[in-house]
């Protein structure tokens, strides 16, 4: 292989998938070639769930204007060739209307091209927070790696790769939220830490529902564990519940405002909430 050519496959692989598979001279798993786009299929190991529309727009236009610059890499399959990495230009080759790609040619099988798909993923931070995770937590699952072999192998601290698989931890709509993008990493990370699912969920409402920042999140989740070890506060949560006869929490924020927050089981328990609210009660606070 050429100096040249070797550099171009190295920009194109990236080091995640260099570390997997050492790339040196070409030989016989391995080769450079033009195919016709249509043969190529998207694969099923793909990690990215969402892709940006504009983005593969702007590319499209790119790639009208200078072809495809980093070849996609594939695999042969019965019908033509499986798309191993390199999605987002397939995607974008599409739309710009070619007709051939630039492709790199290697014997791969499933386990091989998942953990390439992964990595190349990972490796050019094309994921949100939970794709990033759900990635982590297959190739631990799938290929039996530990955190640490994990880190090393996208080139990420262990701490890095364990803050990120907590994420599913979270409840659905929370995850949903980073999803979508309406909750960044650094959301999550300050959600995670709020103790209960149903305070993750509730915080998580505020925060998107208030447009709030990385900054102001951590601030409103450091409220909310103190307001929990807070005997005044319990006290009050306590005597609200037994005046209503349901669970109830109390979300303190800035400046003394806040909510409370009455749950119901049942159209039946909402009518007896309704007769209760409709009385007179008063609690007592201390704060």
């Amino acid at each position: 292989m050429r100096k040249e050519d070797e550099g171009m496959e190295r920009r194109a692989l990236g080091r995640g998938l260099g570390a997997l598979i050492p790339i040196g001279p070409m030989n016989g798993s391995e080769e450079k070639n033009a195919v016709l786009l249509s043969e190529i299929t998207p694969s099923q190991f793909q990690p990215r769930e969402v892709f940006d529309d504009t983005a593969i727009g702007e590319l499209a236009e790119s790639i009208r204007r200078k072809g495809v610059l980093q070849p996609l890499l594939v695999r042969r399959t019965p019908g033509g060739y499986q798309l191993i990495a390199g999605e987002r230009r397939f995607r974008a080759a599409q739309r710009a209307g070619l007709e051939r790609v630039p492709v790199v040619i290697r014997d791969a099988g499933d386990h091989e091209l998942l953990e390439l798909a992964l990595i190349e993923n990972v490796q050019r931070e094309d994921l949100n927070p939970l794709e990033e995770a759900r990635a982590y937590r297959r190739l631990m699952d799938e290929f039996g790696l530990t955190q640490e072999q994990v880190a090393e192998k996208v080139a990420k601290d262990r701490s890095t790769v364990a803050n990120t698989l907590r994420l599913l931890q979270l409840p659905d709509e929370v995850k949903e939220h980073i999803g979508r993008g309406r909750l960044s990493a650094g959301h999550a990370r300050a959600l995670i830490n709020a103790g209960s699912a149903a305070d993750q969920l509730a915080l998580a409402r505020q925060v998107v529902g208030r447009k709030m920042n990385v900054r102001d999140t951590e601030h409103l989740v450091r409220t909310q564990r103190r307001a929990a070890s807070d005997p005044n506060h319990r006290a009050v949560e306590e005597q609200l519940a037994q005046a209503l006869g349901t669970k109830v929490k109390l979300h303190l924020r800035r400046g003394g405002r806040g909510k409370i927050e009455v749950q119901f089981f049942s159209l039946a328990e909402l009518n007896g909430l309704v007769d209760r609210l409709a009385g007179t009660f008063r609690v007592a606070t201390n704060f």
